[in-house]
């Protein structure tokens, strides 16, 4: 009788496997989290609903169960055609955004790259102010002024690849000077169509709107919303593997066979079209693409195949606790949502510096 001897498992083999189950756990963590989020979001507002009725008027909508209505009807309202929506559009908004800050901090290898270097979020801003400062009373409703929003996005991702192509190739330096110019470009047109526009009411809603809200969120924009998301983080977990020899080095990323510059333009145009995508529904958010990335990088290291579903899952609890306090810190007056992102952020943003500049001393 012969017997068979198992290899020993190498360090590297045992590191490997736990390093995969603290990510598993992080995961796991996370997305109990978010859903435990999800229901006290949507119950807390000037109206107090109790997780419990939450879950009930959720399961009855999606699944049928309870079957017997133990709740009002106006709380039945509240939770499913108001909170709800809002609640999903801002997981979602704010997942994109930080896995956009995780890939963008990677393509461009600087530590402060966001969503907002792209440029894509001023040229969101500006075509949804001509939505709103030029179009007609019936015309400015929500899926025009989504549609102005995106295609001002998109016009700006354009943009940006023809700067950036400009007698030669596309490095990391030329898309970071490239985003920050057209930023300023569309910012100053922005600034530009407020000035020049003699309606107080339409100035008042694109600086509401320029400061981010979830207002607007209904259930058309949210299963739109989601699927285009959910496709956006699919993709980029996919590339996983090529994000990670990029950030080694454009030499690993050819030794590996990708195309650095290949590689970042899919990247850059995907990110695009993604923050194009979100930007339109909830306006322009700041510091979730900035400070979440490297929140996440303290959890579950560099690694972008566990960087980008960690990044996403605190993206999706931050901004939906941001925007409980939006809704609620000065009700019934709403507090624009990229305030509070603001508020929270920016001491985070100044603890990274301070550690980054540890760091090169």
């Amino acid at each position: 009788m012969t017997t068979t001897t198992l290899a020993p498992r190498t360090v590297d083999d045992l590191d490997h496997a736990g390093k995969r189950w603290i990510t598993l756990a992080w995961i796991g963590g996370l997305g109990a989290t978010l859903i435990a989020t999800i229901v006290v979001a949507t119950g807390l507002g000037p109206v107090w609903v109790p997780p419990s009725t939450v879950a009930e008027i959720v399961g009855h909508h999606m699944f049928g169960w309870p079957d017997a209505v133990g709740w009002s009807r106006a709380h039945d309202s509240i939770v499913w055609q108001v909170r709800i929506p809002r609640v999903l559009l801002g997981a979602c908004v704010g997942a994109a955004l930080a896995v956009s800050g995780v890939v963008l901090q990677t393509i461009i290898r600087n530590a402060l790259a966001d969503p907002h270097i792209l440029g894509v979020t001023s040229g969101a801003s500006t075509g949804a102010a001509v939505c709103l400062l030029f179009g007609s009373t019936t015309a400015v409703s929500t899926a025009a002024l989504t549609s102005s929003a995106f295609l001002g996005a998109m016009i700006a991702t354009v943009l940006l690849f023809l700067v950036a192509r400009i007698n030669g190739q596309m490095t990391s330096l030329r898309l970071l000077l490239g985003g920050v110019t057209i930023g300023y470009i569309f910012s100053a047109a922005t600034s530009f169509l407020i000035f020049a526009s003699d309606s107080p009411e339409g100035a008042r809603a694109v600086l509401f709107w320029l400061l981010g809200s979830l207002g607007s969120a209904a259930w058309s924009s949210v299963g739109l919303t989601s699927a285009v998301v959910l496709v956006f983080l699919g993709v980029l977990f996919v590339m996983s593997t090529r994000f990670d020899a990029l950030a080694i080095g454009d030499d690993t990323a050819r030794t590996l066979g990708f195309s650095p510059i290949r590689l970042r333009i899919y990247a850059l145009g995907i990110v695009a079209l993604g923050v194009g995508a979100v930007v339109a529904v909830s306006g322009a958010i700041g510091f979730v693409g900035l400070i979440i990335p490297h929140i996440a990088r303290l959890c579950v290291g560099s690694t972008h195949r566990a960087l980008i579903p960690v990044s996403a899952l605190i993206g999706a609890i931050f901004l939906v606790a941001a925007d409980v306090v939006a809704r609620t810190a000065f009700a019934p007056r709403e507090l624009p949502l990229g305030i509070v992102t603001a508020v929270v952020g920016a001491p985070l943003l100044l603890v990274l510096i301070r550690r980054m500049r540890g760091t090169h001393t």
